[in-house]
């Protein structure tokens, strides 16, 4: 139990998911943690979140004005872009481009699929308009800007019901002037409008892929802006004085204000912070290449640590036609930790196809109304209902109490798919566990060997509500010999926002070969981008916080036609300074594919930085509950066991009672509030000095 002292200073971690909003509270004095789900609320999804506050904080005892730091992470802007539930959005571009987001770049995910999808554009054909300008490639203005024709056009988008707009001129990545002259001059007429720049939200080259994240970034802003300023009053209200930051996709924090200006930045916020918790706790039990593994009840997140820290990837796609085609979805480039994420989760419901095969997910019942068992009006099976039919489920303790759950509503919903398959309602609710199991390893095994690996040289680290009830039968299908199952499992990518940093990426466009290269131009490039980036994380951490910046580039040889990211030494660049840049582009490039040719000019086409300060107090310390305690094990529950078809009576031990250097054989289940760990037989899991519980399969 935590205690509100005189001493008290404590870390508030808020992560909205699908179904379950996590509440985790850290007391950076005792090094411990606590921790409540509630069940999210989709219509307005602070009232969740207030609520759990409530019920964390009287359970615990603290008081609001001890509390010295909140961090907030939401999937409402991605629900949002995905469901297309965001504001109506105009767009306005250079006269003759307003079809770029129709056109794409005119290439087939589905080579010979004559009736393949392609992702609407969030703007409709007649809310795309354009304005006569024209910048060069180089940033010489060859047409200004025709500021009435400008007004003329917004007029139309307003009288169409507009509220927010993109603005995506061509060329403007080499020079803002134009877009910015245009924001100044609605902002006088129309100051009520959103507007979102391409400069700002995405300065970097490709016309397509530029105005697709500009037009995502209006889309949601409207959203995001009444949402961040709702969160930050409901919190001040209940006497919590600290500032509210928000996760970043790339696994940063920031302030408010630069989240209302580029939301766009918050799409991947809560995965992100699973994947933080992944690298920290997999690093305490000394594995350093890990596959962080999130199930929660409406989606599961897979992330590859590579040497103790999460992959960036600088685009992705969101609302995919087809989950695992590139291609199929709208490009979104903002820097985000690379994840994958699947349509699996406790909430996936569970069909019978056409062809008489059994399918789960990606449809979910979600929190409103939920599983079956949930007693709040579901009547789909689910993965939850399933796993409280196979035992491995207590409808006392479920998410620490918080939801009741019953057992024969969830047996009453899977006997209809049990009869069309001519199997008992035991076999039917085994069969959907199994499949959800071989959904997320099959997207799991595409993911990693994309990325040039072989899952069975990870350790896999299961989180979520979700990730320890799954974890190991799911690495069993990879290939995995060791299960990771860190303490508050249940809550960490909750816990994953207490660990990150405060982290701001820019980017410019400097499209130059090194054999021709400006140097003095290039530093000076580098040295503004971190000027922009250090002027907002100053905003986030105090002064005397150290400040990190890492410079990295775009990088290709002349006539290819994308880029690698390769990360550079330190600056300041100078002509002495092309052989080591030279150098570390051949080293990504050979490990990319395998051989690097002879003779070839190399260009820069973008820069990078990456600003980053800590902003947690000291390292994080989890501690995994009561040690050595009597009373681990808790009893005997019925419960299935795959590998042999057929249930048995179970070990059930308290997690929070397990003393360190203890070891449990299985089949066994270990509890603990907001998950359950299921061991199949053979198994052996040990309880570590660090809190974590390390399966050998």
């Amino acid at each position: 139990m935590l205690v509100g002292c005189n001493m008290a200073d404590y870390a508030l971690g808020i992560d909205i998911g699908g179904t379950f909003t996590d509440i985790v509270v850290y007391d950076a004095v005792h090094g411990t943690s606590s921790a409540h789900k509630e069940l999210t609320t989709p219509d307005a999804p602070h009232r969740g979140v207030i609520a759990g506050i409530h019920k964390l904080f009287e359970a615990q005892g603290i008081a609001c004005k001890d509390v010295s730091r909140v961090v907030h992470a939401t999937t409402l802007f991605t629900n949002a872009l995905i469901e297309r539930k965001g504001a109506p959005t105009g767009l306005i571009t250079t006269a003759g481009f307003r079809d770029t987001l129709e056109l794409r770049r005119e290439h087939k995910y589905e080579l010979y699929n004559l009736f393949m999808e392609l992702p609407q554009p969030l703007v409709r054909r007649s809310l795309r308009l354009e304005a006569p300008e024209r910048i060069r490639p180089d940033g010489r203005i060859e047409q200004p800007l025709d500021v009435e024709a400008l007004l003329t056009q917004v007029a139309r988008l307003k009288s169409a019901g507009i509220g927010t707009m993109a603005i995506a001129f061509l060329h403007a990545y080499a020079n803002p002037t134009h877009e910015i002259q245009a924001r100044a001059a609605i902002h006088e007429r129309y100051p009520e409008l959103f507007v979102s720049l391409s400069s700002e939200v995405a300065p970097q080259i490709r016309e397509y892929e530029r105005t697709s994240t500009t037009v995502a970034n209006a889309y949601i802003k409207p959203l995001a802006d009444s949402y961040l300023d709702l969160m930050r009053s409901e919190i001040a209200g209940l006497g919590i004085k600290a500032p509210l930051f928000m996760m970043l996709s790339n696994g940063g924090l920031t302030h408010i204000d630069e989240a209302k200006r580029v939301p766009i930045q918050l799409l991947e916020s809560g995965p992100a912070a699973g994947a933080l918790a992944g690298s920290t706790f997999g690093l305490r039990s000394k594995a350093r290449d890990v596959l962080a593994f999130d199930m929660g009840g409406t989606t599961a997140k897979l992330a590859i640590v590579e040497d103790g820290a999460p992959l960036i990837a600088y685009q992705f796609e969101a609302g995919r036609q087809q989950r695992f085609m590139e291609g199929s979805g709208l490009p979104i480039n903002i820097s985000t930790i690379e994840l994958i994420e699947i349509g699996a989760g406790g909430g996936s419901i569970a069909t019978i196809d056409a062809l008489g095969l059994l399918k789960v997910g990606p449809e979910s019942a979600g929190a409103a109304p939920g599983p079956a068992c949930y007693q709040r009006g579901g009547v789909a099976p689910t993965v939850t209902d399933a796993n409280l039919v196979l035992g491995y489920l207590d409808a006392a303790t479920f998410a620490g109490g918080t939801v009741k759950i019953d057992r024969e509503l969830a047996r009453a919903a899977i006997a209809p798919l049990a009869k069309m398959s001519k199997l008992s309602i035991e076999e039917a609710a085994w069969g959907i566990h199994s499949v959800v199991n071989e959904n997320m390893a099959a997207a799991a095994r595409v993911h990693v060997a994309e990325r040039g690996h072989h899952a069975g040289n990870f350790a896999l680290l299961a989180t979520g509500g979700g990730g320890p009830l799954h974890g190991c039968e799911v690495a069993r299908r990879l290939g995995i010999t060791r299960v990771i199952c860190p303490p508050s499992a249940g809550v960490a990518s909750a816990l994953g926002l207490l660990m990150a940093p405060a982290r701001i990426d820019r980017v410019a466009t400097v499209a130059q070969r090194m054999g021709e290269m400006n140097w003095r131009e290039f530093e000076k490039a580098f040295v503004k981008l971190e000027r922009e980036a250090g002027a907002v994380i100053a905003k986030t951490v105090s002064k005397r916080t150290r400040v990190t910046i890492a410079r990295s580039a775009d990088m290709r040889f002349v006539g290819q036609g994308f880029e690698l990211v390769v990360a550079l030494p330190p600056g300041p660049y100078t002509e002495r300074s092309a052989a080591a840049l030279r150098a570390a582009f051949t080293k990504v490039y050979g490990k990319t594919f395998g051989h690097v040719p002879p003779v070839g000019e190399i260009e820069i086409i973008n820069i990078r930085v990456a600003a980053s300060a800590q902003v947690a107090k000291g390292e994080l310390k989890v501690a995994s509950g009561k040690r050595g305690e009597s009373g681990a094990l808790k009893g005997k529950r019925r419960a299935w066991v795959g590998a042999r078809g057929r249930f048995e009576l179970l070990p059930v031990y308290d997690r929070y009672r397990l003393a360190i250097g203890v070891a449990v054989r299985g089949p066994a289940i270990i509890e603990e509030d907001s998950t359950t760990l299921i061991l199949p037989p053979k198994a052996r899991a040990t309880v570590e000095r660090s809190g974590n519980i390390v399966v050998a399969l």
